[in-house]
C-alpha cells in the first residue's frame, strides 16, 4: 500500500511536540532540580572543567551541517581549466580558508565535471565513427 505524498499513514497518530514517554519522565524527575544542576554544571565550566564545557556548548550550539562558503575558482569551459581549478582548493584547504571536508567536496564537484567533459568527448567520437561506418556501407 502506498500514501500519497504529504499525507500521514496514520493521521490520528501523536500530534506534533508531543514528548516520548523517556522524556516525560526524565522533565517530572528533574523537574525541581533543573535549575540547580544547570548552575553546577555552569560552575564547573568557568572553572574549566571541559566535560562541563562540552556539555554545555554541545546544547547551546547544535553540530554545524554544512555552511555556504565562498572561494573564487577560475573558470572551467574545459579540461584544461581542471587543474588551476583543483589547485586553487587544494591551496584554500592548507590555508585554512576552507575545511578538507569542503575542498573534498568541491573537488567531487570538479570530477564530476570532468566526467560529464569525458562522457561528451566519448559519445561524440561514437557518433563520428558511427557516420563514417555507415557512410563507408553505402558505398
Amino acid at each position: 500500500m502506498t500514501f500519497k505524498p504529504g499525507k500521514s499513514g496514520n493521521p490520528k497518530g501523536k500530534p506534533k511536540g508531543t514528548l516520548h514517554k523517556a522524556t516525560r519522565a526524565a522533565l517530572e524527575i528533574l523537574e525541581g532540580d533543573l535549575k540547580a544542576i544547570t548552575r553546577v554544571c555552569i560552575d564547573k565550566a568557568k572553572a574549566g572543567d571541559l566535560l562541563a564545557v562540552k556539555l554545555i556548548l554541545d546544547k547551546l550550539l547544535p553540530n554545524r551541517r554544512e555552511r555556504s562558503i565562498t572561494l573564487k575558482l577560475p573558470r572551467v569551459k574545459g579540461a584544461q581549466g581542471l587543474p588551476q581549478a583543483l589547485e586553487t582548493v587544494m591551496q584554500a584547504v592548507a590555508q585554512g580558508e576552507i575545511t578538507p571536508s569542503e575542498g573534498q567536496a568541491l573537488t567531487g564537484m570538479l570530477e564530476a565535471f570532468r566526467k560529464g567533459l569525458e562522457f561528451t568527448d566519448i559519445e561524440a567520437r561514437l557518433t563520428a565513427l558511427e557516420e563514417r561506418e555507415s557512410m563507408n556501407a553505402k558505398s
